[in-house]
């Protein structure tokens, strides 16, 4: 499925019907009176959070959202229906902005969130409404209220609890994978994860958590080099980050360089999201040759006041100890909310 976190929409709500001006006739019954009933609301559009959704593909492909107008009064006190609101089912996490102003309106950022994107129209008073002593036949009846439109603009950002964060082909699919039912596409070639993964983490004895595998993020992302920059949204949510490294010596990346860097463009997207807590994460210690450049990483890291869990999320080694770290650290996060 094409992954798609950003959509223009255009809402409309329906008009309320018109009210009726009518008045009885029957047989043997003379000055009968007013009878014309009210016209119907008109629906409106509502946006709702729903957790069967993961993208907003199906905005992309349909962009444009009308209510039905109300049903007009009748005669024999008949109002009109109201005509039906029309629900937009958005993932949890969307922020809907003004596609004019740039305001923004909600932020649906829980499961069953909604809001009124446009509301319907009232239907219209008919003229039996305006029956008085002094008017015993009134021919007045209004209009139905006018529906309104205006343009959104909808971002996802995704929820979850931890952030994995890393250069291309650190092996956060993997440890996704490992860790979670989520099986997103792994190779060994840059660019893999082309979209957020998210994958539900229930290790034993301690509380479930959401991660999400985050596209790798390259220098320069912060200022739309690669594919970093659509993606930070997507951590800003995140209490904790577990930003992976990777050690193979064979790929000509100096793992401490890489940690400075992407620490770098964390801060130029977000100084609250470079000061989110991190855990650091020193993946394919299973391969040949990296105990060295891992001694190295380590003695630099310490001096910077970070602790390194070692680990090969291919082998599934050292993943037990991370996880409980995981575990604890959100215990001491619990009450931060996410942003």
């Amino acid at each position: 499925m094409k992954f798609i976190d950003e959509v223009k929409i255009l809402v409309i709500s329906g008009s309320g019907g018109n009210g009726c001006t009518s008045f009885r006739r029957e047989k043997f019954v003379p000055r009968g009176g007013p009878d014309g009933g009210d016209g119907g609301n008109g629906g409106s559009v509502i946006i709702v959070a729903d957790s069967q959704k993961n993208t907003l593909v199906d905005l992309f492909y349909k962009p444009q959202y009308r209510a039905r107008r109300g049903q007009h009064g009748k005669g024999k006190n008949q109002h009109g229906k109201g005509a039906p609101d029309t629900e937009i089912h958005v993932p949890p996490g969307c922020i809907i902005f003004d596609a004019e102003t740039g305001e923004q309106l909600v932020d649906l950022d829980h499961l069953g969130a909604s809001w009124v994107a446009a509301k319907g129209g009232r239907g219209g008073r008919g003229n039996k409404r305006f029956l008085t002593n002094a008017n015993k036949a009134p021919t007045r009846s209004d209009p139905g209220e006018e529906g309104t439109q205006r343009w959104l603009r909808v971002e996802l950002k995704t929820l979850a609890e931890v952030g994995l964060l890393g250069f291309p082909s650190a092996g956060k699919s993997t440890l996704i994978a490992a860790i979670s039912a989520a099986r997103p596409k792994i190779a060994d070639y840059p660019f893999t994860t082309l979209t957020p993964n998210l994958g539900t983490v229930n290790p034993e004895d301690e509380h479930s958590f959401v991660v999400a595998d985050i596209p790798g993020i390259i220098e320069g992302a912060s200022e739309g080099v690669g594919l970093g920059l659509r993606f930070l949204r997507h951590i800003e949510r995140t209490r904790l980050l577990v930003h992976m490294l990777d050690l193979d010596p064979l790929n000509g990346r100096d793992p401490y360089d890489d940690f400075v860097k992407l620490n770098a463009e964390l801060a130029s997207y977000s100084e609250a999201l470079a000061q989110r807590t991190q855990i650091v994460v020193a993946n394919k210690i299973d391969m040949d040759e990296t105990q060295t450049v891992l001694d190295e990483l380590t003695e630099k890291l310490k001096q910077d006041g970070y602790k390194i869990f070692p680990i090969s999320a291919e082998k599934k080694i050292g993943i037990d100890a991370l996880l409980k770290e995981i575990d604890v650290r959100l215990k001491t996060l619990k009450d931060e909310p996410m942003e």
